[in-house]
């Protein structure tokens, strides 16, 4: 981790549903307007480059990773010397599969790729699972994803959080209906794990689906840093990561996280559990 602070930005963006082109020259304005903010990490949200209601063109608009979209964002931080993360369709290796995946890119190029896990509603139509809880480092810190919905999977932020990360990243597309649970939850998982939380979230509206707006930059007390409104915006702020050992030391969730414990009782309620949804599917 670095002793150095990190200027972090999250994108909140409307996008134009299935015009990929159109919705990458925005997000790279909105980046140019966070960099000139002095933003050295910025997140964009959730398929930013295709929108989300796109779900009889989910095929179509997917794209390989690496592939266009991301060599293009890959170019801008290479010649910027910045770091840019965000989620698109990306298409499968096997025939008509597709993940929403996020990725993580610096001036190096493309540092590694999360494939979503847990799939929100009738997203489990569209869209393949992931299965892996990668953390990526970089020259500041080790740098989870989670994707929206997962930001209600506490477990999830958990596993990362055991995995050395200092930093969580949510690309989100979350619904206006549940904005109290992005509130809540979004500080109850940076509080929890003692780290920063970074959700850059949609705005607008796509069909009969309104988006929260209200990116956020969380710190590891669950205080929120900055906080965008329902627009298009790059919020901006300056994070020491000593402020992560401090919290820790604070409240010291880790250091007293009974995880064989938990892991071996995890396991016997997950079965239980299996065995209750099986019996209920008689």
């Amino acid at each position: 981790m670095s002793t150095n602070p990190i200027t972090v930005a999250a994108v909140q963006m409307k996008c134009f549903p299935g015009n990929k082109e159109k919705n990458l020259q925005k997000a790279l304005t909105l980046i140019d307007d966070a960099r000139s903010k002095g933003a050295e990490l910025i997140i964009l949200p959730e398929l930013f480059l295709t929108g989300y209601r796109v779900e009889e063109e989910d095929l179509a608009l997917a794209e390989t990773i690496p592939g266009y979209a991301v060599e293009q964002l890959g170019k801008y931080a290479r010649e910027k010397k910045v770091f840019l993360a965000g989620t698109i369709m990306e298409v499968g290796v096997k025939r008509g599969v597709v993940y929403n995946t996020a990725f993580l890119i610096g001036p190096e190029g493309l540092i590694g790729t999360y494939r979503k896990v847990h799939l929100w509603d009738r997203e489990q139509l569209r869209w393949a699972c992931g299965e892996e809880y990668p953390v990526f480092p970089t020259p500041f810190g080790r740098v989870g994803i989670q994707i929206c919905y997962e930001v209600g999977f506490p477990e999830s932020a958990r596993i990362l959080t055991l995995k050395g990360a200092d930093m969580l990243l949510y690309p989100s597309a979350f619904g206006l209906p549940r904005l109290y649970a992005w509130d809540l939850a979004t500080r109850s998982r940076a509080l929890e794990n003692g780290l920063f939380l970074i959700a850059a979230n949609r705005s607008g509206q796509e069909k009969d689906t309104q988006f929260a707006g209200h990116s956020r930059i969380v710190n590891p007390q669950g205080k929120v840093l900055m906080e965008a409104k329902n627009d298009d915006e790059a919020i901006v702020a300056t994070v020491d990561l000593a402020e992560i050992t401090e919290q820790r030391r604070r409240i010291p969730y880790l250091r007293d996280l009974k995880r064989f414990l938990v892991l071996r009782e995890l396991s016997k309620a997950c079965f239980v559990d299996m065995l209750n949804l099986k019996s209920m599917e008689v």
